[in-house]
């Protein structure tokens, strides 16, 4: 039996801080460096925080966003190995739940949408590992969580550290 994996999307699969960034570019010509972005949560980092808070309601937001560099390549050797699933607390932002599936079907093609999980609390997974940028998603996983780096919890060191795909897939490697 494979082992299973939980990825999370924004901040693992997505690049939702870059994407924060090149919002904020366009519509306010100014630009934050991901270096703004280090220890505190993403929307801080921004001079007109309630403008950044809108794009998570905003339609296109999250269906437009870049996908992270190397997970396309790392993702098709995970799925050759373990049973993946994709895990995203997406409820608060309805509006994300189509436009997520979405992204899913244009940069991962070959996940079956009975490895998407969509839901509001990801304490309910019970798989073996779970990748996630989020503290709050690793604290109470049951498995082996892993941290995938992120500027908001560069200063948690609680949780194995995975700081981008080259090392997921080097972790991996040897299981």
């Amino acid at each position: 039996m494979k082992k299973t994996i939980a990825i999370d999307m924004d901040n693992v699969l997505v690049d939702i801080e870059q994407h924060f960034i090149d919002w904020y570019e366009k519509d306010f010509g100014v630009r934050i460096g991901k270096d703004k972005l280090i220890g505190i949560p993403e929307i801080e980092a921004f001079p007109n925080q309630e403008a950044v808070k809108q794009y998570l309601y905003t339609p296109g937001f999250f269906r437009s966003a870049p996908v992270m560099e190397g997970a396309i390549a790392a993702m098709d050797i995970l799925l050759n190995k373990f049973d993946v699933y994709i895990v995203s607390a997406a409820m608060e932002f309805p509006q994300s739940l189509s436009e997520k599936v979405e992204w899913l079907n244009e940069y991962f093609p070959s996940i079956h949408w009975t490895n998407i999980v969509l839901c509001g609390d990801k304490s309910i997974i019970h798989c073996d590992y779970l990748i996630d940028d989020y503290i709050k998603n690793l604290d109470p996983f049951k498995g082996q969580p892993l941290l995938f780096s992120a500027g908001h919890n560069a200063n948690h060191t609680h949780h194995k550290r995975l700081n981008n795909w080259n090392e997921v897939l080097n972790y991996f490697s040897s299981i």
